[in-house]
């Protein structure tokens, strides 16, 4: 792999800066990486259509503008499917929506390119984004860089698997359920899911309405939280077109200041066990906060279950009927991930009004409940997932002696998004089968930027590391 694609997005807009490269000596290295390495793992979409002129052009004008220079010139980034990106796919993995371009820029792609990057491409999604697998009958299936029989999750697999193999620098995910943070986990990359609005939603497909303008978000994704920081404070600000876009500025905190907050970890909820690499990778990150000073004790919240069921009804039952809105009368184009997703819903009848008001209010109860017990520990540290990357197609495990079923596996990012509550996820160890193991640290709402302190004092020690050379991974 060229190593230059596999800096961090500090240390490249480091060389631009100091014109040690220019935008579009840079942009080559990524196009000669996406042609060397998508064909096997497919992670940007219409490869066969993929348009290096395009993107040769971009950093020829980014040259040639006059004016101030954004803090992400010349930087090489993806975004998502789902997150319009005028000019380019956003079919969000559906044959329904196969060869819809985007007209008008998301919010936030158009402060990205107002801030200098250069758009590469779209990555894929599964279909609807309702899947924590990166596969669909639209493009097919997108493989974990670390190993091609695996998946880089979902439903931002695309994106982290874009950026942990360097065919990207960074980019932008969603996430209502761990869709920027499980494939981060899977893949060894850095994410956030901020708290809703604070990185506008303006343009994503499907809107984040109704219940998921508390669940979703549009977060960036990196290979360290040095970047992903970058991106958060390039792109944070209201945008007056979201009703959920809150007035908050951004709150600059100092090392000395997070080390007064008391950070609660724990090792499971208490009912679906995690593998054991698991468990040591949360007690390594909860010893490297301890070394540099931070307060670091066992806590683990009371409302996580009650917050998971309401999660449930909202983004599974819910997201289900939404779904169901969209692709009626096409039933047999859908992707086999969709279905799947839609006959584990369809287990349980559809909410009624008085079910949905009734959890609607819960919703407050909830998260108040959540809040009081966050007084004493305003962070949280745990994992992400029960488990590391699966196989595609796999829908269980056994861990620790006990059947751990698909969602079950994955519940362990989706208290935060009924919270709405920033999560960020750190690469720290690794599986029996060598693929990487994230932690994951999560705080208060609106309270961002000591989340994205406290993961990058734990990034500082360990960091990212490459994948193997993709032409030498073997399907184990």
């Amino acid at each position: 792999m060229s190593q230059l694609t596999l800096l961090s997005a500090t240390e490249q807009l480091a060389l631009l800066r100091a014109e040690k490269i220019s935008p579009v000596e840079l942009a080559e290295e990524y196009i000669r990486e996406i042609n060397r390495l998508n064909p096997q793992m497919n992670a940007i979409v219409n490869f066969s259509q993929f348009d290096a002129d395009r993107i040769r052009a971009q950093g020829h004008a980014l040259m040639s503008a006059t004016g101030p220079r954004g803090p992400l010139y010349g930087l090489p980034v993806t975004i998502k499917s789902s997150i319009a990106t005028a000019g380019l796919p956003c079919e969000v993995g559906s044959l329904l929506r196969r060869g819809i371009v985007a007209e008008i820029a998301a919010v936030v792609v158009s402060r990205i390119r107002q801030a200098g990057a250069n758009i590469l491409g779209t990555t894929n999604c599964p279909e609807f984004l309702m899947a924590y697998e990166t596969d669909n009958r639209l493009h097919g299936q997108t493989c974990n860089p670390w190993n091609l029989a695996f998946t880089p999750g979902g439903s931002s697999g695309g994106e982290s698997a874009a950026i942990a193999s360097g065919m990207s620098a960074a980019g932008l995910g969603s996430d209502s359920g761990g869709s920027v943070r499980t494939p981060a986990h899977f893949t060894g990359i850095c994410s956030l899911k901020p708290t809703p609005g604070r990185i506008p939603a303006t343009g994503h497909v499907p809107p984040c309405i109704g219940p998921f303008s508390i669940l979703g978000a549009i977060g960036p994704m990196a290979r360290t939280m040095q970047d992903v920081r970058l991106l958060f404070e390039t792109l944070c600000a209201p945008d007056a077109t979201d009703p959920v876009s809150p007035p908050v500025a951004l709150r600059p905190i100092s090392r000395s200041e997070l080390k007064q907050i008391p950070i609660g970890y724990f090792e499971d909820d208490g009912l679906v066990p995690v593998t054991p690499e698991t468990r040591l990778a949360v007690h390594a990150a909860v010893r490297a906060l301890q070394e540099q000073g931070f307060s670091v004790a066992p806590f683990r919240p009371n409302a996580l279950e009650d917050a998971r069921k309401l999660w449930w009804k909202f983004f599974v039952r819910c997201g289900a009927m939404f779904v169901e809105s969209i692709v009626a009368g096409h039933r047999e184009e859908l992707s086999p991930v969709l279905l799947d997703f839609l006959s584990i819903a369809h287990r349980e009848p559809p909410l009624g009004g008085e079910e949905l008001l009734q959890a609607w209010a819960d919703l407050d109860l909830v998260r108040s409940r959540l809040l009081r017990e966050m007084q004493s520990f305003p962070v949280l540290l745990c994992p992400v997932c029960a488990i590391p990357a699966f196989r595609h197609g796999e829908r269980s495990w056994i861990v620790d002696g006990q059947q751990v079923d698909y969602l079950d596996a994955m519940r362990y990012t989706q208290w935060f998004n009924l919270l709405g509550a920033p999560a960020a996820v750190v690469p720290v160890g690794s599986s029996l089968e060598g693929l990487p193991i994230g932690v994951q640290v999560a705080g208060r709402p609106f309270e961002d930027e000591i989340v994205l302190g406290i993961a990058e004092a734990i990034d500082k020690e360990f960091g990212f590391a490459p994948p193997p050379e993709l032409e030498t991974t073997q399907s184990r």
